[in-house]
């Protein structure tokens, strides 16, 4: 496990973090100058209550006399909201699988970059910004709730990278409805993963259902970079699936194959995508150009639905 403990490389920085936030002010600028409705609110919280404290409330927020109450076990926090524009939640995947890659990058970099790309452009907006991470098959579930800031879009790159800070999600009866639980009003959700897994159809039928009430979109990892190995001499190669923990002997050929056969599969998925009424963004794991399609997708979007 990823833990800043063991002084593990994060996939994405705080300078690189950064330098997503300067490219999205250049970008942007494109697109909110002219005659354009203004999308931004003026500054204030509005108070909405106390809770039970959550990891990454700041130590402000603790109500220490109501803390006293429950003897600090929890801990309880005023709540408080900033006026925003939308609320976007971003929805992960932190299976193993993407901790798999070629060259020293997983396809978890990449997706860590999109969470962080959609989180500063949510932050330019005057956004909220949520998480909701999901292991294979979807039966783990964890989120962040929605806050406004650059502050909140560290914490959640920090809970995918690292594990840390979130809080399991109840599940529904279906993956539809533990989704749309989660959102109290309509929400952004993009659902950035590569879509390596057998279920993708179920989960492409029950993200159509979210769709129906929020504004759904994928975001699609292109990971055929991970399985495009170097030439191997031997004539039978044994491969390990991290996420079942079975092995399986496959010739030199189909290993060669293995790259194609993902962009073909992926290829799939898109079309299940559209078939359900949601856009698909494919990026893959170039930085910058990662940084500017999404920026440009999010802005696009977030004008169309503000006209």
């Amino acid at each position: 496990m990823r833990t800043r403990e063991t002084d593990v490389e994060p996939f994405v920085n705080l300078s690189e973090l950064t330098e997503i936030e300067l490219l999205i002010l250049r970008r942007m600028r494109e697109f909110t100058i002219g005659e354009h409705r203004s999308l931004f609110h003026g500054t204030g919280f509005d108070y909405v209550g106390l809770r039970d404290w959550q990891p990454g409330d700041r130590t402000s927020q603790i109500d220490w006399p109501q803390s006293t109450l429950t003897n600090f076990s929890p801990m309880i926090v005023r709540d408080f909201e900033q006026r925003s524009t939308a609320t976007v939640v971003a929805v992960a995947d932190a299976s193993l699988s993407t901790r798999c890659g070629i060259d020293g990058i997983p396809i978890a970099a990449a997706i860590a970059r999109a969470i962080g790309t959609i989180g500063m452009s949510a932050v330019f907006f005057q956004d909220m910004f949520g998480l909701i991470t999901f292991e294979s098959r979807f039966d783990e579930l964890s989120a962040v709730r929605p806050r406004i800031g650059k502050n909140q879009v560290i914490h959640c790159l920090d809970a995918y990278q690292f594990h840390t800070g979130m809080q399991p999600l109840k599940h529904a009866d279906t993956l539809s409805m533990t989704l749309a639980g989660f959102m109290r009003k309509t929400t952004m959700v993009p659902v950035i993963s590569d879509f390596l897994f057998d279920e993708a159809a179920t989960v492409m039928k029950e993200l159509g259902h979210v769709n129906t009430s929020h504004d759904v979109f994928i975001v699609l990892i292109d990971a055929a970079f991970a399985f495009d190995l170097p030439p191997i001499s031997a004539g039978w190669i044994e491969g390990f699936d991290v996420e079942t923990g079975k092995s399986r002997v496959m010739s030199r050929q189909a290993l060669r194959q293995l790259s194609a056969r993902t962009r073909s599969w992926q290829d799939e998925v898109a079309l299940m995508a559209k078939h359900h009424g949601m856009d698909v963004l494919r990026i893959g794991v170039d930085e910058q150009q990662t940084a500017i399609a999404l920026s440009e997708f999010i802005a696009e979007r977030r004008l169309r639905k503000a006209a």
